[in-house]
């Protein structure tokens, strides 16, 4: 039986990026891919910024628009647009992403094998062996190492120890047809997006993307929401297929193990204020990839040796998802009339357009811009009388 170097399980940005890395470095790669076809419509919004843009070279030809503005939208209808001179991110076509990055793995010699499932994943002492099943077919493969790229629902980690995900939450996304929409608009409140908001994003005009997150009934709250928009004049329908998808809040416990790399949002490494994962995840993909490099090149994939990958990613992440997720606990208890009134003083003090002319915040850094929000005079007074707690140098998960 043919012995690869790695075997990457998933096809989506993460695994495909480690993939194309890797077999980039000369290593014998294989992609295990459970659905039948690459590039499937996922629940994503496709909304990532420009520093991801630039920083992995995403072709243009994969961009349907830049977005340099936003309307965010309080419980009562309280607007606050805000506003850079420059684009700060764009939306992608999600399809025609994965696509590209797909096309640089088997570039590089990465083998695909599609309509894949794995049930599990055995560590030996030199090599992993992997079961899967291939349109109906048994299917088994070895491999030096396993990267789980799997996305979130997965439970290979799981069984191999590395824990599961301690907080999590759904969320639920249709295409629209809109009128009128050039902005991205954001919307929160209870009777919307219960501890969460939900979004209207346009794609190509007239298309749109529209969609919330909640830890109960997603689809209930979207079906509610597209049917506001109906009314409003925004949407030209309010039936459409919904799509839907877990995000996990926290990381896993372990995102290492012999032999073993976990990536992406199979790892957890997802943002906890907005649900997005895309750029973290390739963040960590390339983390990954440059450690197996070394740990295959001496041949050393010991857990010890390959702790040196979470301690990286969570060097550049770790803060930024454990400050994103207490910000997020935070927003959770708030009510909608405590909302309303953050808007009000935030409007009202112009603290958006302080904190949107601090060129060092950035889209892709949720954590700080929240933090410097929270501190500000009037929105900590504010929180004082409201009597709900945040500290952010006291962050436990």
């Amino acid at each position: 039986m043919k012995l690869y170097d790695v075997a990457v399980i998933g096809g989506g940005p993460a695994g495909s990026y480690t993939a194309y890395k890797l077999a980039g470095m000369g290593y014998g790669v294989v992609v295990l891919e459970a659905k039948a076809r690459l590039g499937e419509r996922v629940c994503c919004t496709g909304l990532i910024g420009r520093e991801c843009v630039s920083t992995f070279g995403i072709d243009d030809k994969v961009i349907l628009k830049w977005a340099n503005s936003a309307k965010l939208f309080s419980p009562s209808g309280r607007l606050l647009r805000v506003w850079r001179q420059e684009p700060q991110a764009c939306v992608v076509d999600r399809a025609a992403f994965d696509m590209a990055i797909v096309s640089r793995a088997q570039g590089e010699g990465a083998e695909y094998l599609l309509s894949s499932q794995v049930r599990g994943v055995t560590v030996g002492e030199d090599r992993v062996k992997i079961e899967a099943t291939r349109q109906g077919e048994k299917l088994d493969l070895d491999a030096r190492a396993v990267v789980i790229a799997t996305g979130f629902g997965s439970r290979l980690a799981e069984g191999l120890g590395l824990g599961k995900f301690g907080d999590l939450v759904t969320g639920a996304q249709a295409e629209v047809e809109t009128t009128g929409v050039d902005e991205v608009e954001v919307y929160f409140g209870q009777d919307i997006a219960p501890g969460f908001f939900a979004w209207l994003v346009p794609t190509s005009s007239p298309r749109a993307r529209v969609g919330l997150l909640s830890r109960l009934n997603p689809g209930h709250y979207l079906r509610k929401l597209m049917s506001s928009l109906l009314a409003q004049g925004k949407v030209v329908l309010a039936e459409a297929e919904l799509s839907y998808g877990g995000i996990p809040l926290k990381p896993l416990a372990r995102t290492y193990g012999q032999r073993v790399i976990v990536v992406g949002s199979a790892a957890g490494q997802v943002k906890p204020t907005t649900g997005g994962g895309i750029y973290y995840g390739l963040i960590c993909a390339d983390i990954a990839a440059n450690n197996l490099h070394r740990a295959l090149a001496s041949d050393a994939l010991t857990a010890k040796n390959l702790a040196n990958y979470e301690r990286e990613w969570k060097g550049k992440l770790g803060r930024e998802l454990k400050r994103g997720y207490r910000a997020r606990k935070f927003y959770e208890r708030l009510s909608d009339q405590q909302i309303d009134r953050l808007f009000d003083i935030i409007k009202s003090s112009g603290i958006d357009e302080a904190l949107l002319s601090e060129e060092d915040l950035s889209f892709d850094w949720h954590a700080e811009a929240v933090l410097r929000l929270l501190a500000h005079k009037a929105i900590s007074k504010a929180i004082g009388v409201m009597k709900i707690p945040f500290r952010a140098d006291k962050i436990v998960y």
